[in-house]
């Protein structure tokens, strides 16, 4: 299912004047066609998997793929206008082919004379034809009169190696980076893309439960790690998960906020920054505990950061500029004395990427509006070498009203142990 908003990409596309949106980044391809661009998609390089997105959204939507992953693509999406090009694999149908004795060389050539048409055809590509790709994006921008258009293209994946062989491909259209209309499509996100980041939250915030109720002294960082990870596995089991596609965990014990070390001892800070991926989309929320008796200095830092942190979220809502939100979280830190706290955004937008952290930022210079539909992750870290890490991070979506806040776990600087 696509989550790509024909209506709304039109509306900013007229605002852009863009024709139409030529998207080859393999999280873009996904989102505009709610289909995955093939395994050729992995090398991340132009070309793999393209979707065109012409601006009427009346109109088809036509997509260049790897051959391999067309027919699974038609069957998904019969809507698409789809056009394969060749990719390494070699594969041959001999689905009823007859199994009569012969030589099993006489049936697979059977098979690969029915597949292709010719006894003896060309090595594939060694990954796949970048030129083929290119050669059939020019022919889909013909068929539909967006030859010598105004192209929006995700110039912020595209390789600069490919982009010259993209223009040479396409050399009546004029190519314009269409990467900030993409950021501000996939920000509001769909019903079935938060709900997506809603359970990969409860999971993550079921690895937290066993955490903090399984740590214990003398534990590594990474059997602190293990434990969270143990939390996860055992919701996903209880649930009868199906589309966890990752998890990852940001966990630091001790003194050191980044290091890879650290032993659970009296009074040292834990911290957890963890996700979970569900489909591709990628939840994201931390805490930080103590444990035993805290720090006096970490408890002193935590509780400036935790009204921060109320201030901020409290701030939050439809039609509030996000750098308003950082100007009064950061302002609270500095009234409570911290004036050396400069930290560059206090959030980011969830969604499907490569990593957790995706446009737009809670930053002092965003020039960014919340809307409705966004998911937020706000948070106030502080890391201090000789302490720890210190965070407060909570998953929230923008409603109509105000704020929907996904996490549940507490806030406070928790003594563990």
């Amino acid at each position: 299912m696509p989550f790509l908003d024909r209506r709304r990409a039109r509306t900013l596309m007229q605002e852009a004047g863009i024709d139409a949106l030529v998207l080859f980044q393999p999280e873009n391809f996904s989102y505009a066609t709610g289909g995955a661009g093939g395994v050729a998609a992995m090398w991340r390089r132009g070309g793999a998997s393209i979707a065109v997105v012409p601006s009427d959204p009346r109109s088809a939507l036509p997509v260049v793929v790897g051959d391999l992953g067309a027919a699974y693509l038609r069957a998904a999406a019969p809507e698409l206008d789809i056009r394969a090009h060749p990719i390494w694999i070699d594969t041959v149908d001999l689905t009823d082919i007859p199994r009569d004795g012969r030589p099993a060389v006489d049936i697979v050539q059977d098979g690969y004379r029915r597949t292709s048409g010719a006894n003896h055809v060309r090595p594939r590509p060694t990954t796949f034809d970048l030129a083929a790709a290119l050669g059939l994006l020019r022919d889909v921008l013909g068929e539909y009169g967006l030859r010598g258009a105004r192209l929006g293209i995700d110039l912020e994946f595209l390789p600069a190696a490919d982009y010259f062989a993209v223009a040479e491909a396409l050399p009546e259209a004029s190519l314009v980076d269409g990467s900030a209309l993409v950021r501000r499509l996939r920000s509001v996100k769909t019903p079935a893309e938060i709900e997506r980041l809603r359970r990969g939250c409860a999971l993550a915030e079921a690895g937290l439960a066993r955490l903090t109720a399984g740590v214990a002294a003398g534990q590594s960082r990474r059997e602190v790690s293990a434990l969270w990870r143990a939390g996860v596995a055992e919701a996903v089991a209880a649930g009868g998960v199906t589309d966890l596609t990752g998890q990852w965990d940001y966990v630091s014990v001790g003194p050191d906020p980044w290091g890879s070390g650290g032993t659970v001892v009296p009074g040292v800070v834990i911290k957890a920054d963890v996700g979970c991926v569900i489909g591709g989309y990628s939840s994201d929320g931390a805490r930080s505990y103590s444990f035993g008796p805290a720090d006096p200095v970490a408890r002193d830092v935590y509780a400036a950061l935790r009204d921060a942190f109320e201030t901020g979220i409290a701030a939050i809502g439809p039609g509030v500029a996000l750098s308003e939100v950082y100007e009064r979280t950061a302002a609270v830190m500095h009234r409570a004395g911290y004036e050396g706290y400069r930290r560059g955004h206090f959030g980011h937008g969830l969604g499907a990427s490569v990593g957790m952290e995706e446009w737009p930022f809670i930053a002092a210079d965003s020039d960014v509006v919340a809307e409705p539909g966004m998911v937020l992750a706000f948070e106030t870290p502080f890391y201090a070498t000789g302490i720890g890490s210190l965070t407060i991070e909570d998953q929230l979506l923008v409603t109509e009203g105000g704020i929907e806040v996904m996490s549940t776990v507490p806030r406070e600087f928790l003594e563990l142990g």
